[in-house]
Formats: C-alpha cells, structure tokens, sequence
C-alpha cells in the first residue's frame, strides 16, 4: 500500500503572494520600465519620450490615442515610485478577495475612465474664465494612478462594518483635499476614479450608520478641517480655486478655527448638543466667508484682499466648510447627549427591584454580582441591565436581567440608550444568549470559562476524585472541621479571623482587592450569601469560601457561585479542596442543581487556530499570574471535573478596545493608587524574567 505523505502547509504569505499574480504582474512591468527608460534614477518628465508616451488632453486632441496605455506604466520621478508601488494594496486585496480578473476590470477600468473623464471636464471648464482648468488642459501626466485609486475605493468596499464605511470616508476626504487645495491634473484623475466605483459599488450607505458611526464621521470631519487650516497656513497651495501662499491666511483666523474645533472635536464625538451648535455655527461662519470672497471677485474693483484672509484659501474652505454643515445638519439627531445623561426608562430600579426581579426570573452564576456597589441600574421596557460608567464606557456585567424572552430587546435598547448618551456599551462576561443578541457587526472576545459541577447524584468516587477525598479524609483525621453558615451570623471573634485572613492576602498582591466580579467580605455581609468555613481543631479558622445564590427563576435558588477564597498561611493544607468538596456534598444534599465555582479571567482554553486573540490571552496571563495567578486558579478548579460555559466581552469593534481596557481597569481596581500599578508592575517584570 502507498502511503500519502499529506504536502506540509504553505506560508501565510506564500500563499497570500500566489493569490495575487495580476498585482504582482502590473508591478513587475512598472519596475522593468523604470529600469528601462531610468525612471528609477532621473525624472521620466525630463526624458523625450515624455510627449510620445504621456496622456492627457493634449495628447488626445493631437491623435495620440495610444497614451492611455504608455502612459499608464511611467513614472515622472524616482520619488513618486515609492507612492505609486504602495498604492497597489487596494489592487492587492481587491484580488484576494475577488479574484484577478475583478482586480484587473477595476484597475483597467478606473484608469482609463480618470484618463478620458478628466480630458472632457478640463476641455469643457476650459472655455470658461478659470485659470485652473485652462492650466491643468494643458498638462500632461503618466502613472497608473487612477486605477490603483479606483482599486483602493473598491477595497474599502469589501470591508466589514463599520471598518467600510470609515475605509470610505477617508478616501474621499482625501480625494477632495487634494483635489481642492492641490489640484493637479493626478488629484482630477483620483477625484473621479473614486467617484466612478461610489456610483458603482454603492457599497457606502450612510443612511444605515449608527449613531455612533455618524458621530466619529462628524469627528473626523472636525479634525480634517483643523488639519486643512493648519496645513494652508504653511503649505503654498494651487488649487481649482486659485494659489495661495505659505501663511498666506490670517492669524487670527487660524487661532479661532483652531481653538474651537479641539474644543469640539471631542464633544461631537460624544454626541453632546453644544459641540453639535458649536459645529454648525463654525461651519456656517466658513460658509458665509467663502461666499463674500466669491461675491467681491465679481464685482469689478472691489478689494479682495481683507482682514478675513487670503479669498483662495477661504473659497477652498468654506467649499469643504459646507459639506460639513450639510453632513451635520443631516445627522442632527445624533447629537442629543448631555452631560449628565441616564441610561434608560423611567426612574433607575432601586437595588430591592433588582433583587426581586432576580428571584422572579432567575438569571445567570453572576446575576447575583449585579446587587453590588458600584452598579448603576437602566430600565428596559422589560427588564434591567445592570453596568458601570468608566472611562466614558457603560459597562453591563453578565446578563440583562427580567424574562428570558425579554433579554435580548433589552440587549437592543440598552445599546441604543448608551450611545445616545455619548458612552461606549460593551458587555463583560456575558454568556451565549446576549452574544447572539448583540448586532452581528459586534465583535467578542472569551474572557473566562465558567466552571460548572452538576450536583445531582455527585458522588466523590473513583480515581479521578482522589484529591478531593483524600483532604476529606484527612481533614476528618486533623480534626478540621465544616460549617456553613453566614457572615452575619457569625460572632465578633470569627469575623475578626476572617478579615485578618483577607487583609493578609490582599497585602501580599500589591494591589487592593479587586472589585466588579470579584467580591470582597463587605459583599459577603449580604444574608443571602452562604459562608463556608473550615476549623481547626484547636478553634481557628483555616479558610473560608463565599457562595452567591443562583435563582431558577421560581423564586427559588438553585445553585451557587463561587466567589471568595481565602486561608490562612499556615493552616491546614489542602483547605480549599477540602471546603469545595464539602460545599458541593453540601449543596447536593439541599437540593440544588448546580455549583459555580466561577471563570478565572485570562485562563480560557483556546482551540488550535484561534490565532491572535489566544496569543494576547496567553501573554497576559503569563504577566498577570505572578499577582493573581489566574492560570494556577483555572487549573486548581479542573480537579473538580467541571463542564465550562464561555464568558464573553462583547464589544462594537476594535477601535473601542483602549476605552475599554482603561474602563474594566477602574472597574476591577477603582481605588488602586498609582504607586501600587508600579509596585504590581515590578512584580509582573520579576515574573517574566522567572
């Protein structure tokens, strides 16, 4: 029998080089005619073939038909090159996407179009008095601008949400930048081959963004403007609407337009009404100039140049100026924040409503976490979701809370409410049914696994439950015994032991004890809350254990969480085993269903190919173990044989993941000094460096 020796697999980008011959190919014939000719060494504008070989709309009126072709495969200057071959990634990923003969009707297409389309406009605008079209018809041009650009604005269409639309905006706030205030006969040429593939594709749809969308585009636009009046300043420009000169505008125009909008930027990025007013009034101020400078250029004698600065750079703006007041006032129901906004309907449920609706519907191993302090509460039409604002970043923890066919609407409505009110919604550890209730555009990334043991029939029998026997039975041997119980119930001396125990673990982290899904001995306080304790025989404590209830939604609890684990240095080894074990027999005993012994973040088991997300998981549990030991934890709770549920963060898109990380940061640690993050860091370089 022959046996098949299966091809080892090829190189990622081996096998993304294979997938693009047409790009390779236009590539490789640009380089072999610039080596040719030696355009990689001198200007190609300088060379006699310029007149042969270059298009544009002298050429054409001359007969030189064949220059749209020629032409596409010159360089005027060694400089562009660098330009010109990275321009071709659109082309690239067009055609990894889409196929080589898509890449090359686009690439084909788009530059003949751009070629043809500006020689028209610029022999038609030609007849009118305007010195720019009259100057640029006389021009000629080489390059494979046009349809590399053409591929770039099909690229940007491919893109998933919100990535296309983003993708869009900057390619044609770029187009129409350097169109208006450069304006060369390449800047035309770009102009229209985006313009060809928007009308096309119509794969940008703006009357389908997100508030959130429409909010960041408004952004952009407020700091593309500052960046144009910055860059006219002190950048000589020439374009459509006349020449201008390095500082050729107004200081004073500057500074304003300057000021205000880094005052407004961020603020129409929030959403707030006052950035929004403040917005149109500036844009509309722009308009209003341009269109005095427009008006005196027509009255004969009138003198142009003012205080308000130079009339070229003002007419160019007010032009960008105007499609900005378009946009804003289009969009102006995305800016309805205030500052103080609250999330949600009517008056926020009070913690005893929370409390009641957990009891009535049931929830989630940390629906329990959500009776907490620190937790604000919005109102859905059904239900409650429970979150924390940091950071500018509405935070829901778990899941939405009320009737489980309720859930997912109040998924839908506490997203909407927090955009609204200008914040970042992301959900942490929330479990499968709010992953599929997010929109689909929505990323996620596992941030734990709940470790679940079914307690029905449990029985510590066999070899794999040997661990948890043998501290039983040990435990019965030292004397150590087991009580449940509640912290409140306990005497002054006991509660007094179980605070020194706590107070000498955190001590050891550097850090404080860690908040939002991580309890502290205050939460314990609660009477809902069951305590485990293990005793010695001589009367101390050697370790405790906090139980969260988990209600099934008939009022009755069903199962418990997990939450603190504490012993004390010295004491009796294997105490957690022992008061696990214990809990969970227990438990069993009363009937409940199920035992949580919770997610230890940043310890999720990933398959084989989940590439990066599974690399920056592992780095950062391999940073934080030395203070936190999530990974030791997650592998002290596999001796207890559990089935895992994934826990989710559930967020918009990446560009919202430092937000986030800065707002789970407060979360988990809001009362860490900066002196203690430094501390912890010392200890994650020592762990590294073990």
């Amino acid at each position: 029998m022959t046996e098949i020796v299966e091809a080892p697999p090829r190189h990622p980008v081996l096998s993304f080089v294979r997938r693009i011959p047409a790009t390779l190919t236009i590539i490789a014939v640009l380089l072999a005619v610039g080596v040719v000719f030696a355009g990689l060494w001198r200007p190609f504008e300088d060379s006699p073939l310029w007149d042969t070989v270059a298009y544009g709309l002298p050429a054409l009126l001359e007969g030189r038909w064949w220059t749209p072709i020629t032409g596409t495969f010159f360089v005027n200057h060694p400089l562009v090159y660098l330009f010109t071959l990275s321009s071709f990634i659109g082309m690239a990923y067009l055609e990894f996407r889409r196929g080589s003969r898509v890449a090359v009707a686009y690439f084909g297409v788009g530059q003949l179009f751009a070629i043809f389309a500006s020689a028209l406009l610029l022999w038609l605008f030609a007849f009118l008095p305007w010195p720019w079209a009259q100057q640029e018809a006389l021009v000629l041009d080489v390059g494979p601008s046009g349809g590399s650009m053409a591929c770039i604005a099909a690229a940007a269409g491919l893109l998933r949400a919100p990535w296309r639309v983003r993708a869009w905006v900057f390619v044609i706030g770029f187009t129409i930048v350097t169109l208006f205030f450069w304006g060369s006969l390449a800047d035309l040429e770009h102009a229209l081959a985006v313009g060809l593939v928007l009308f096309v594709d119509r794969s940008l749809r703006l009357q389908r963004t997100t508030v959130r969308e429409q909010r960041l585009i408004a952004f952009v636009a407020a700091l593309t403007m500052l960046a144009v009046d910055v860059l006219t300043f002190l950048v000589p420009t020439d374009g459509p609407f006349g020449p201008t000169q390095a500082v050729g505008g107004s200081l004073l125009d500057i500074g304003v337009d300057v000021v205000v909008i880094l005052l407004i930027a961020n603020g129409l990025r929030r959403g707030r009404r006052w950035a929004w007013v403040l917005g149109v009034i500036l844009a509309s101020f722009n308009v209003l100039t341009g269109a005095l400078f427009l008006t005196l250029l027509f009255i004969p004698g009138a003198v142009v140049e003012t205080s308000l600065g130079d009339p070229n750079v003002a007419i160019a703006q007010s032009a960008l100026w105007a499609l900005v007041l378009v946009y804003l006032l289009w969009v102006r129901a995305a800016f309805r924040a205030r500052r103080k906004s609250r999330i949600g309907l009517g008056d926020e449920p009070s913690l005893d409503e929370v409390k009641d609706m957990i009891r009535a519907h049931g929830g989630g191993t940390l629906s329990w976490m959500t009776t907490w302090g620190g937790n604000s509460y919005a109102r859905t039409t059904e239900g409650i979701v429970a979150y924390q604002k940091r950071a500018g970043v509405a935070i829901v923890l778990a899941d939405p809370l009320g009737p489980a066919a309720s859930r997912s609407a109040s998924v839908t409505e506490f997203i909407a409410a927090a955009e609204r009110a200008g914040l970042i919604p992301c959900f942490f550890s929330a479990g499968d049914a709010t992953k599929d209730a997010v929109p689909s555009t929505w990323r996620n990334l596992v941030v734990a696994d709940d470790t679940i043991v079914d307690l029905p029939g449990l029985e510590f029998t066999g070899k794999a439950w040997a661990p948890v026997r043998t501290s039983i039975n040990r435990a019965g041997r030292e004397e150590v015994t087991f009580r449940m119980t509640r912290l409140r119930d306990e005497p002054w001396g006991v509660q007094q032991q179980l605070r020194a125990i706590s107070e000498m673990w955190v001590g050891d982290k550097g850090l404080p004890e860690m908040g939002f899904t991580l309890g502290t001995l205050d939460e314990a306080m609660d009477p809902e809350v069951r305590l485990a304790i293990a005793v010695s025989a001589n009367g101390d404590v050697d370790g405790f254990l906090s139980w969260l209830p988990v209600y099934g939604g008939d009022g009755v609890v069903h199962g418990w969480t997990l939450d603190l684990m504490r012993r004390r240095e010295g004491g009796f080894g294997p105490v957690m085993e022992f008061l696990i074990g214990s809990s969970a027999k227990h438990f069993s005993d009363e009937g409940a269903q199920v035992l949580s012994l919770s997610g230890a973040p940043l310890a999720h088991d990933y398959p084989p190919d989940a590439g990066a997300i599974a690399t920056l998981s592992d780095w950062l549990a391999n940073m934080l173990e030395p203070v936190y030991g999530f990974g030791s934890l997650h592998r002290f709770k596999e001796k207890f044989h559990p089935r895992y549920e994934t826990m989710y963060l559930l967020f918009r898109d990446e560009s919202d993941l430092t937000r986030i990380g800065a707002g789970l940061t407060r979360a988990f640690l809001p009362d860490a000094t900066l002196r203690q993050f430094a501390g912890a860091g010392v200890e994650l370089v020592r762990g590294e460096r073990d």
